[in-house]
Order: structure tokens, then sequence, then C-alpha cells
């Protein structure tokens, strides 16, 4: 399905055309929605996927609704694009020439993007100065020196543990294995992580966090690094895992996510979006959460820049909304919207977040120790990279080989696509 031009199709079209399963076709024209010639404001939309999100969509619209009421000249329209099929249709549209002003995207996307000259310069456009950046994030937002993003939300990786089932989360690696098998009991498990091909993108962001929780980088910025003995060895402690018999086997993410709030497992490792659908699944499940106890602190984030596309006609007026966002009052406000993400800058938990939600400090403690899912240097290859590591790294489960053996067949594989 394309993003529909927002001078040609109004935005109900979107969730029409979606729905109907269309598929992704280019129609001609650049982005960007003028006034009608009725003197009224300019309409400048912003796709994300995160405002279909029955928790967190309602309060973002409510934010930018702040925004539309603060002033005149200019209305944002939020578009919410379904997460499945988002970088497809979104980027579709930009490489036509077209699509949505605004973007919130995962950086996978953000790095295809700016790689393909997609998106627009914003040194000279958004105001950073004097603003203190986050800069663990934000040093991801520039590619070959120039800024083509502003960090929207950074969700970091913690360990969630049911406190009902584990009494003292594990501060080691050693001890992790020791709560998961003490936990593991008939048909309550101590750990779940995903582990089928079926959830590729899933795997990697879990395999993610035993590479970097143990050393390990995709890359060293210029070169592949896959098989890299750092990367073997948290690849190993991942299997061991498996193989101890501690989590459901075949199990995907919405099941054993639903049997963390039944009270069936005991610890999982995911990120900071994790606590509100937790909330809404089970209100009265008692978990608490803390730094994944790996040998090194670093893990992995799902880190989501703002941008503006390139072909868009009104780059003044979405380079001020971004402006505005990056205001103090609004990164609080974003903050408190997000729930247990980070934002741009450094903010600080009002007391009422941090009454209703004490372990808010865990995840804003590892903002600048966490990286994106992404191969550093190979950013629009990350795809095509991640499919060969994650098949490799599953046959290794499957006992067809060493998890040595599997990681130097995606260094060998990943070489020939990279070049």
């Amino acid at each position: 399905m394309a993003f529909p031009h927002p001078r040609r199709s109004p935005l109900a079209a979107v969730a029409l055309a979606l729905a109907a399963g269309l598929s992704l076709t280019a129609c001609g024209g650049s982005a960007g929605s003028d006034d009608g010639g009725d003197g009224g404001p300019v309409t400048v939309t912003f796709a994300a996927s995160t405002f279909g999100d029955p928790g967190l969509g309602p309060r973002l619209t409510a934010l930018i609704d702040s925004y539309n009421a603060s002033q005149t000249a200019v209305k944002i329209e939020p578009a919410a694009v379904p997460f499945p099929t988002f970088g497809q249709t979104v980027l579709t549209q930009m490489g036509g020439g077209e699509g949505p002003d605004l973007v919130r995207f995962d950086m996978p996307e953000f790095t295809a993007a700016a790689d393909a000259d997609l998106l627009e310069p914003l040194d000279d456009r958004v105001k950073t100065d004097g603003l203190q950046l986050q800069p663990g994030p934000d040093q991801y937002m520039k590619l070959d020196g120039k800024r083509y993003g502003i960090v929207f939300d950074t969700s970091n990786y913690v360990m969630y543990y049911n406190t009902e089932l584990v009494k003292t989360p594990p501060k080691t690696f050693d001890e992790f294995m020791k709560t998961a098998k003490a936990t593991t009991k008939g048909d309550v498990y101590g750990l779940a992580f995903r582990q089928t091909q079926a959830e590729e993108n899933g795997v990697w962001q879990d395999i993610f966090n035993y590479v970097y929780g143990f050393g390990g980088q995709w890359s060293d910025g210029t070169n592949l690094t896959l098989n890299k003995a750092e990367n073997v060895k948290g690849l190993e402690a991942y299997q061991s895992l498996y193989d101890a018999g501690v989590i459901p086997k075949g199990a995907d993410a919405a099941t054993f996510r639903k049997m963390f709030a039944q009270n069936k497992v005991g610890m999982e490792l995911n990120n900071g979006g994790y606590l509100v659908a937790t909330r809404g699944t089970n209100p009265d499940l008692k978990f608490s959460v803390a730094p994944i106890p790996f040998p090194v602190r670093a893990q992995g984030a799902i880190m989501a820049p703002i941008v503006i596309n390139a072909n868009s006609e009104h780059k003044d007026q979405a380079a001020a909304f971004v402006d505005w966002v990056l205001q103090s009052e609004n990164q609080t406000a974003l903050q408190e919207a997000l729930g247990a993400s980070s934002v741009a800058t450094v903010t600080q938990r009002s007391a009422k977040q941090l009454e209703e939600t004490p372990f808010l400090p865990v995840y804003d403690e590892l903002t600048n120790s966490s990286a994106p899912q992404i191969v550093v240097g190979f950013g629009p290859k990350t795809a095509d990279i991640r499919k060969i590591v994650v098949t490799q790294v599953i046959a290794a489960l499957q006992g067809q080989q060493s998890m040595q053996q599997a990681m130097d067949k995606a260094q060998d594989e990943a070489l020939k696509i990279v070049g």
C-alpha cells in the first residue's frame, strides 16, 4: 500500500487501503500539504507506527494536539501505519518522491533512508545548541558528519522479573542461569525468548543483548566482526539457556508474553515499551526490572529518530515542530507519554511518575550504554545480515553445528553481500 500524497488523498484512505491489504504502489508528486488556498493552516503529516498503539497512541496524539493548539499556522496530522508494513510503506513512498513530511523511523529504516538521500539534513534546520542531548543515542543520528535525525524515543532493554517467582534478581550470568533453572517447575518457566526462524527480527533483538552483553559487536564500524570471540561467547550463553530446558521452546513472543502476565514465566529481557503492554494485560501482575545481568553493561535499544522527508514541501514547518518537541517542558511531556522510554535530552522524572513506577530510573540509567539494533557502518544491509546470522544461529540451536561454526559461516556469507 502506498502512503498517499497529502494533497491527493485524505489520511482516512491510509487506514482503508491498509485494511484492504493493497500492494505497494508509487505515485507522482512530492510530500506536503497546502492550505487549500483558503488561508487555513498548513497541514504537516507525521507518520509513526506508535500512533496505532492502543496504549501509547492516544498519549502521543494528545501531545500533538497541544502543539496544534499553541499556534494557528500549522496543523500536525498524525498518521498510523501498522508496524509490520511501516518501513516498506513509507520508504517506498519516499523513494517515489512522496510520503509524509515527518516520520518516526526505527534505526534500520533510518539508515536506509539516509543512505538513499531520502532525508533532509537537519544541521541548519533544527536548533540543538544549548541542549543537553543524550550522547549515547545522539551519536547515531548523524551519518557521514551530517545530522539526519533527532531521537524521538529510546527504549532500553532490561530484565523484567516476576517478583513472586523471582524474589532476588540475578546480578551475574551464573545467577541468571541458576534462577532460571530454580524457577522452572511444571508449567512455569524461568525464562522466555524468541528462538524460531518465523520470528527472525525478534530473535535478532534477543541475541543482540547476549552478543553486546558479553563484550561483542557485529562490526567495528568499518569491518564486519560477526565471528568475533566475544560474539560467539554471548551466543553460546544464549544456547546454554535454550539447552537447559528453562524456556517454553517453540512459543512465539505473543504466547510467552501472555505467559509472563499469567505468572507462568519468571524472567524476560525486553525494552521499555513492554512496561505499558504488561500492565495492560494484567494490572495486578507483580513485577519489577533490573539491568540485564551479563558481564558487560551494554544492551540493545529500540531507538527511533524523528526525521524530515527530503521530498517535503513544508520543511520549515516540520522543523519548527521538531524544535517545539525539543523544548524542555515538551521533552518532559513526551517522556511521560512514552512511559519507560528516554527522549532526546536529559530529563527528570516527576515525583508522581516515580511513585507510580519506582524502577523507572533503571531504564534511564541504561540510555547511554545502549546501542541500536543495527550493524554499525552497515545500517542499510542490517536486514540482509540479520537473516544470515539468525539462520545460522538457529541451525546451531538445533544441533546442526557449533555456534563458532555458525558465526564463521555467517561472516563468510555476509562479506559476500557487503562487498
